[in-house]
């Protein structure tokens, strides 16, 4: 098998990624205005893992003079969710239990894709880590979702038949304030399904009230879930 350098690697998802925009989802779908769509799709790939508004792009778009509305940006986004460019994760109520129509995220079909049209960027890497994880529970067959509680989030919350998972994921714990937001909003969900913190950090590991800490590779490479 030929191995390539990551400049090298950049350049073919590059390719890949203007053949998908421009021979499919341009020609399939006649899109007139392909300046607006590459917009939407860039700025969709540099907020992965951010709650997603459409309001916020068309009023990106409209100060660059730009007019389009909410209804035209979802237009434009089931284009690339469409050729598996993008994967829409929804927002569900952990009190409420309902999926909520708004404020979902996106994530890349491959985190290459983020770097070879955007470039690197050291902020982007805790982005990315969640986008990996995120696909390793779709790849394994978890239907996936962000977690709403009554005082924020959980990055993930993943069902397969009768099984459930509550994924945190960060970077690094480096201080007080960020151990006591992955942890806590884990300890407010009162049930005894499997709950994680995943980190970066060398030494990773151990339990927490029953939340087990782990580094992201032994979680994307562990059989346990």
């Amino acid at each position: 098998m030929q191995a390539y350098a990551p400049d090298e690697v950049y350049t073919i998802v590059r390719d890949i990624y203007n053949s998908t925009i421009f021979s499919d989802i341009v020609r399939r779908n006649q899109v007139k205005k392909i300046d607006q769509l590459e917009r939407i799709v860039k700025y969709t790939f540099q907020n992965v893992g951010n709650t997603f508004s459409a309001k916020s792009i068309a009023d990106y778009l409209k100060s660059e003079r730009r007019a389009i509305d909410n209804e035209t940006v979802y237009s434009y986004l089931e284009k690339p969710e469409n050729a598996y460019l993008l994967h829409r994760c929804s927002r569900y109520d952990l009190r409420g239990r309902e999926i909520l129509k708004t404020q979902e995220k996106f994530y890349l079909a491959d985190t290459a894709l983020r770097y070879s049209v955007l470039g690197y960027n050291a902020d982007s890497v805790a982005a990315s880590l969640e986008n990996i994880v995120y696909l390793e529970l779709c790849r394994r067959r978890y239907t996936v979702q962000i977690g709403k509680t009554p005082d924020g989030e959980i990055d993930f919350v993943a069902v397969r038949q009768n099984e459930k998972l509550y994924v945190q994921v960060t970077q690094q714990i480096n201080s007080i304030n960020t151990e006591k937001r992955e942890y806590e909003r884990l300890l407010e969900i009162h049930d005894n399904y499997p709950k994680y913190v995943l980190t970066t950090d060398a030494f990773a590991g151990g339990n927490y009230e029953g939340i087990k800490t782990m580094h992201i590779a032994d979680f994307l490479l562990s059989s346990e879930y």
